[in-house]
């Protein structure tokens, strides 16, 4: 059964996909659009990808352990039946949305989230630049799935369905897809999700279903009238990815050792980013009252 937990196939097969897909991008981009492609900088994520897999196949056999003991104690015992990948489906993609809202919300999460949004490009390369640190607490999120009877493989199966989807939304080359627009995560959606312009900050979370963001409100439209700008508020111009994976996390110790008082000390790593506590840097949400979008 472990060796199923390592051996994923789903992911086995994409790689290979993940890998073929980003250089015939590039080409296009290249030679069909004439634009300049930024290979350090493709290189840097993909470097970032392998890094994020290394630390992913050492992390799954003991999250897997934690999940097989809470789905001894499981609520409900569900069959293995078409219905039920369907509720697992949309358990799965909440539970995503939850955890990404949760890295973008709170600031030692956002620490390990950063370095995929710190690409001031967008490609499918972008996609694989993974968090390392992310992976320490990302599975937190998913730990109700096997208490209410989902087998942990089932789990870790529609996570990999997900991974895989969400890959294919870090392109500029497919532009909005009509009515799937109101049901799905697209590629215009998730081009917001990366935008650094205040008007987009926090904004679509998705992971396969949109329908997440318009229930929370966390949805906002890309915009003929405002181009996505990506990258992060502060950008690092950096290719080492070193740098790209801990920087955040330096930035933060640093606001922590200044902080006046625990309670200070501890707002900084729980509140969200820009927050500070004399007000010198700002939080999306301060930006965007402040420019009067909400």
């Amino acid at each position: 059964m472990y060796s199923q937990v390592l051996t994923d196939p789903i992911l086995l097969v994409a790689v290979p996909l993940f890998v073929l897909t980003f250089l015939l991008e590039a080409v296009f981009i290249t030679r069909n659009l004439k634009k300049e492609y930024n290979t350090k900088d493709a290189v840097a994520s993909v470097t970032m990808g392998i890094g994020s897999a290394f630390i992913n196949t050492g992390l799954k056999i003991p999250v897997f352990i934690v999940f097989m003991w809470i789905y001894e104690h499981r609520i409900f015992t569900l069959p293995p039946v078409w219905w039920v990948f369907i509720l697992l489906f949309f358990a799965d993609d909440f539970s995503f949305y939850l955890h990404h809202r949760a890295c973008h919300g709170i600031r030692l999460f956002w620490a390990a989230h950063v370095n995929h949004h710190s690409s001031v490009n967008y490609n499918l390369a972008v996609a694989l630049r993974q968090s390392w640190g992310e992976l320490f607490h990302k599975y937190i999120w998913w730990l109700w799935l096997p208490l209410l009877g989902f087998h942990p493989l089932w789990i870790f199966t529609m996570m990999s369905i997900s991974l895989v989807y969400q890959y294919v939304l870090h392109t500029e080359l497919v532009n909005k897809l009509g009515p799937l627009e109101w049901i799905f995560n697209t590629p215009s959606h998730h081009r917001v999700h990366h935008a650094s312009n205040v008007r987009y900050l926090d904004k679509n979370h998705a992971g396969i279903l949109i329908i997440w963001d318009r229930l929370f409100g966390t949805f906002k439209e890309e915009s003929e009238q405002e181009k996505v700008i990506y990258g992060i508020t502060s950008n690092i111009h950096t290719y080492n990815p070193i740098e790209i994976a801990t920087h955040e996390y330096k930035a933060l110790w640093n606001d922590v050792k200044k902080a006046p008082g625990l309670i200070n000390k501890l707002r900084y790593l729980i509140m969200p980013p820009g927050w500070s506590h004399d007000g010198s840097t700002k939080t999306s949400k301060q930006l965007q009252k402040e420019a009067g979008i909400i």
